[in-house]
Formats: structure tokens, C-alpha cells, sequence
């Protein structure tokens, strides 16, 4: 199995997804024309930045080798962040998913992420 890369999305735009059987992403991704997923060392941050505090978002766990050429690595915009992140320019289908899992806030107001994402 390659090495998993992730996505955060919103509870209700997840559900929305399984029920078309494909994600297309959230309005962020519209405005830039691509899936924005990060790799697990890159994760943490990414959550930081984009979606803190926010309840009920789900992390989704994805083979970036099911995704063939749409999938591009490149440089966050603006280049502010070191490191190529993973860029997904069509739909996500479901079958590239290998896990969603909840990401609750702890007491502390950040997520709670599972061990095997760096840093966990």
C-alpha cells in the first residue's frame, strides 16, 4: 500500500459525497479549482491554518495511487509553506478512500488526530 495522504472535510459536505458517490469538494477548492489534501506530516498545520475550531469534520484517509494523473504535488500558494502538497484537479471518488474518520476538538479546542498521523 503507498503512502496515504488527507483531506478535512465538513460533516455534511462528507455525507453529501457518499450519497453522489463521489466528493467534489468544498467552496475553498471551487475557488481554486482543485482538492486540497495534505500528507500526515503537513496535516496538523493545514488544520491549524483552514480549520480550526471547527466541529464536525471528518479526516479522509486516500491512496494517491488511485488517482492517477489528476493528482499534482506542488507548492502551497504563495509559496509561504515549505513542501509540495498534494493538489487533486477533478472529483475524489469514493473508491480511492481508504478510511473517514471523526475528528473531534479536545478541551483544548484543537482536533484530535489519530496516532499514526505525525505528530500524534
Amino acid at each position: 500500500m503507498s503512502i496515504l495522504i488527507y483531506t478535512l472535510v465538513r460533516g455534511a459536505e462528507w455525507r453529501a459525497a457518499e450519497a453522489a458517490g463521489h466528493y467534489a469538494g468544498s467552496a475553498d477548492d471551487t475557488r481554486d479549482g482543485f482538492l486540497h489534501f495534505s500528507d500526515a506530516t503537513q496535516l496538523r498545520a493545514s488544520a491549524a491554518k483552514h480549520r480550526a475550531g471547527e466541529p464536525d469534520l471528518v479526516l479522509v484517509a486516500v491512496d494517491p495511487a488511485a488517482l492517477g494523473p489528476a493528482l499534482r504535488f506542488e507548492p502551497a500558494s504563495g509559496g509561504k509553506r515549505p513542501g509540495l502538497f498534494p493538489h487533486l484537479y477533478g472529483v475524489l471518488p469514493l473508491a480511492a478512500v481508504r478510511a473517514v474518520t471523526p475528528l473531534p476538538l479536545g478541551a483544548d479546542g484543537l482536533h484530535c488526530f489519530p496516532p499514526e498521523i505525525a505528530g500524534g
